[in-house]
């Protein structure tokens, strides 16, 4: 990898060989006395702005250069103006690099003026421009060598000449993912990847409706038959009719109802992407693995015997197994929701919510058929008692974080701490699996809380299958159901073991259990069988209504995919809040009141130590209406300001908390205790008047 020169001080640029290759021969001239110049480093007269950037060519001193040649010298900077030298590379010093380069040889061609030097401190190998891009070097405009991938996009890629041209056409202004417009993340990448972007215009802003087209969605249906007695370039939105475009290279496109697609959540790839897509070592779709029997409840001899339906893998494969699935998705789990939430769209859809009535309002609003879950969310509270019809804006993380509380307390799970789906008939006519599924995808991507009541054993079903997933005695959240897998498990004699089955005879032939019993070992198999049936064949419904539910947005795919990361936020609650996290969570306006300021931080520490009423958690809700920080953060971020009144006021709209400015600690203290504790207790009577769904 080589390091060359930084332009204006701002990017490193380097150069890192790849792929070996047989080195081929340079045009060489002189730069003098010739209609086509060559270049002092490269020694090419290739006029080549996409592959060498501008040929520039100072008459006066006779000297012509390829500007990405010079810019990624190794020993040159940018010392001039704009307008000085060539784009501010100043002639002298362009000379001095170009004496310098003479001494050192390319060791792809073997020939001086190689300017660029490996990045790496101990590598003194040099290269001409035009050489490492022979074979294949990677030149970065900036930070470290990435390798050529969407950062915005699953599965998304790009030849690396067409986005080059596409960055100089664009420049840095309008430079984005042609997939999701997204910009910013999607310029650091590919600065990474070695595309130069060039700080200019773009070329459709110098020439009217020049490249008009990339400002435009791909809408055209290119499956082989398609349905559609309109066309193929009719497209209608929330019908069957919209046109979805693949998922991986935005190129191609298909009507809902031409490749039977239930719903346009549903991720869709076009032939050519697809037979890349399953063909290609490096984008499989995360395959299922056998999870070890780490997960061992509260007797081992549970697990002794695997089921011929189960095979166990050895614990060397397992272990080769989960490393690599370890070091090729563990991902950070705030940047995969920030990823997810590309899918947003400006266009928003107002909710109309009642406080008192969460489950249903919010049940109404995504059953709507205008609701998408691409549009941005806005959340306007009603109340059912006011005849006047009165809104008010409400907060949209205080919603979710409510309508997860909803979520995690409702007779759709059971357990205490670590939920397992419950079997409620009811539940599952109403198809409420399916809609809770939606309501925690909706959620996760639109910046709600995490979801902290997952058992392991629900997750991994979710990860791995059902099939590959094997439960523990705790997560039989039934008594009776519990006490007949203990006793049978725990019998002394094949006596006592018959006896049992003789006693659970009837429940056993229900739930498909029994088994010829030969001896006492048997029984682990049995007590497996019935932990087996309970924990998962019986919910076996609601898990595939609630998996559907849970693809909304690619969510049950991104999971799938990183589940090491979703783990902590599924099966894990937030960590408790500390003095630290909250005075970090929260920036302070400008010119507030200093002994203000004095005061919060010493009541946060004494909130911490238990010398308040008040906790730390109903000191964020009190500011923005969460408990816990969600994992892509708080939109907009929680602040403070000062002001003149006797308690605090906290604007969850807008995460902001206003401080009173007291004369003493001592009233700080009590006006915060005081406000804190009766807001959120009248908002507790408020939201309890309906209980259960």
């Amino acid at each position: 990898m080589a390091c060359g020169a930084a332009r204006e001080g701002k990017s490193d640029t380097a150069a890192l060989e790849l792929l070996p290759s047989a080195p081929r021969k340079m045009n060489e001239s002189k730069p003098g006395g010739s209609q086509n110049p060559t270049c002092v480093f490269c020694r090419k007269n290739d006029d080549c702005p996409i592959k060498y950037g501008e040929k520039k060519t100072n008459e006066k001193w006779n000297l012509t250069v390829h500007y990405y040649c010079l810019l990624m010298s190794s020993g040159i900077w940018q010392r001039g103006k704009e307008e000085e030298g060539v784009y501010g590379f100043l002639i002298e010093d362009i000379r001095k690099e170009v004496t310098r380069a003479s001494k050192l040889k390319c060791c792809i061609c073997k020939k001086t003026g190689a300017s660029i030097g490996c990045v790496a401190p101990r590598c003194k190998r040099s290269y001409h421009f035009p050489c490492g891009l022979q074979r294949e070097c990677i030149f970065q405009f900036t930070g470290n060598f990435a390798i050529l991938r969407s950062p915005c996009c699953k599965n998304a890629w790009f030849h690396r000449d067409c986005l080059q041209v596409q960055a100089i056409n664009a420049g840095v202004f309008f430079f984005r993912c042609t997939i999701c417009n997204n910009s910013d993340i999607f310029q650091e990448e590919m600065l990474r990847m070695g595309i130069h972007i060039p700080e200019k215009d773009a070329s459709w802003e110098l020439e009217e409706n020049a490249y008009q087209e990339l400002l435009q969605h791909y809408e055209h249906c290119d499956v082989r038959r398609c349905r559609c007695k309109e066309g193929r370039d009719y497209n209608v939105p929330d019908s069957k009719w919209e046109i979805k475009r693949c998922q991986c290279c935005g190129s191609r496109g298909t009507h809902l109802a031409c490749s039977s697609l239930q719903s346009w959540e549903q991720n869709w790839e076009c032939l050519e992407c697809r037979g890349i897509l399953y063909n290609s070592g490096d984008f499989q779709k995360a395959k299922k693995h056998t999870l070890p029997n780490t997960n061992v409840g509260i007797t081992d001899c549970l697990l002794e015997e695997s089921s011929p339906k189960l095979p166990r893998q050895s614990p060397g494969a397992q272990r080769k197994d989960l490393l690599r699935q370890g070091s090729k998705f563990r991902r950070d789990i705030s940047t995969l929701i920030i990823e997810l939430g590309f899918q947003i769209k400006k266009k928003t859809k107002r909710l109309f919510i009642n406080k008192a009535n969460i489950w249903n309002s919010a049940l109404d609003g995504f059953r709507n058929q205008n609701f998408n879950p691409s549009y941005t969310i806005e959340i306007a509270y009603v109340n059912e008692n006011d005849h006047f019809g009165k809104e008010q804006p409400g907060s949209k993380q205080e919603f979710l974080s409510l309508l997860m509380q909803q979520l995690e307390n409702s007779p759709l799970f059971e357990g205490s701490l670590s939920k397992n789906l419950s079997l409620n008939s009811q539940a599952l006519k109403e198809n409420l699996y399916y809609e809770a599924g939606k309501m925690l995808a909706i959620s996760l991507v639109h910046g709600g809380p995490s979801p902290g009541f997952f058992s392991k054993t629900l997750f991994n079903c979710l990860v791995y299958g059902p099939e590959s997933t094997q439960p523990i005695l705790d997560d039989v959240s039934d008594f009776d159901v519990a006490q007949i897998i203990i006793r049978i498990n725990t019998a002394a004699t094949m006596t006592d073991l018959n006896s049992l089955i003789n006693e659970y005879y009837n429940y056993l032939e229900l739930i498909g259990c029994l088994r010829l019993i030969t001896s006492l070992s048997d029984k682990y198999m049995l007590a497996k069988d019935i932990l087996v049936y309970h924990v998962i064949k019986r919910v076996q419904a609601p898990f595939e209504s609630f998996k559907q539910g849970l693809k909304t947005l690619g969510v049950l795919e991104k999971i799938q995919t990183y589940p090491e990361a979703f783990c902590n936020i599924f099966c894990h609650k937030p960590e408790n809040l500390s003095t630290k996290i909250l005075s970090d969570l929260f920036t302070v306006h400008t010119l507030s009141d200093v002994q203000a300021l004095g005061f919060w931080n010493s009541y946060l520490q004494a909130v911490e130590d238990g010398k308040s009423t008040v906790t730390m958690e109903d000191i964020l809700i009190f500011a923005t209406g969460c408990s816990s920080i969600p994992p892509a953060g708080f939109k907009p971020t929680p602040s403070i300001e000062c002001l003149h009144m006797d308690f605090p006021v906290g604007n969850k709209c807008n995460n902001c908390l206003a401080l009173p400015i007291t004369s003493t600690y001592k009233e700080f203290q009590e006006n915060m205790d005081f406000a804190i504790k009766n807001t959120l207790r009248l908002e507790k009577e408020e939201n309890s008047h309906f209980i259960g769904h």
